[in-house]
């Protein structure tokens, strides 16, 4: 089965009801799970920056802090997309969102539901970590790296966008009987599109974490 559903279509009342109820579900699991997964990678990303013995060339994080960074993001992504996929279908990225839109496999009203539940996540998540964890957010702030133009990093981002959005679409939303592990596929896509793009982002969180030192 395709982990995301199509919404009851209905022309009464209770059907249109229905429908409704589970355009709200879809979206409050995409809140919370937008949330958890972005919360729990800020933290360890935060963590990462902070707790790093070695700095990279030209201030950028070390090979080292690059994979701890992504493990943070990857496998929190794996582990909140396969808790949560039943309900919403665990997408969590409005770039997901209107990928899966574009290619017909979730509608648009859906979609509706999900952009701002999605933003909002995010925006609680990052909030939230500022509050609780020593330490500027500024650190997870994406810049470019030195020597890299704006159309650089502007392809650069997007070839590792259709990176993870390419995996969704052949794991997840192509119906095969091994739906069920797409999140593992999914977590690992982010993974290794993290790695490649922490090398060329985030360059500013070793001056950011000397300053605050």
């Amino acid at each position: 089965m395709s982990m995301f559903e199509k919404p009851f279509e209905s022309t009464s009342n209770g059907g249109s009801r229905e429908t409704l109820r589970k355009h709200l579900v879809a979206a409050l699991a995409e809140f919370v799970g937008t949330f958890l997964f972005l919360y729990f990678a800020f933290a360890g990303h935060t963590m990462a920056v902070q707790q790093a013995s070695d700095q990279g060339r030209n201030g950028t994080n070390s090979a080292q802090t690059v994979i701890f960074i992504s493990m943070s993001y990857g496998f929190s992504l794996l582990v909140t997309a396969w808790s949560l996929y039943r309900i919403s279908g665990g997408l969590f990225n409005p770039a997901v969102t209107l990928g899966l839109c574009i290619s017909g496999n979730l509608p648009w009203i859906r979609a509706a539901f999900l952009f701002p539940a999605q933003m909002l996540g995010g925006i609680v998540a990052a909030a939230l970590v500022s509050c609780m964890i020593p330490g500027p957010i500024a650190v997870i702030n994406t810049t470019l790296a030195p020597g890299m133009s704006i159309a650089q990093g502007a392809f650069f981002e997007m070839f590792l966008t259709c990176e993870l959005v390419l995996a969704v679409l052949i794991l997840a939303a192509e119906k095969s009987k091994d739906t069920y592990i797409a999140p593992v596929g999914i977590g690992l896509a982010l993974f290794v599109a993290e790695i490649a793009g922490m090398s060329y982002s985030i360059c500013q969180a070793w001056k950011l974490r000397s300053t605050d030192g």
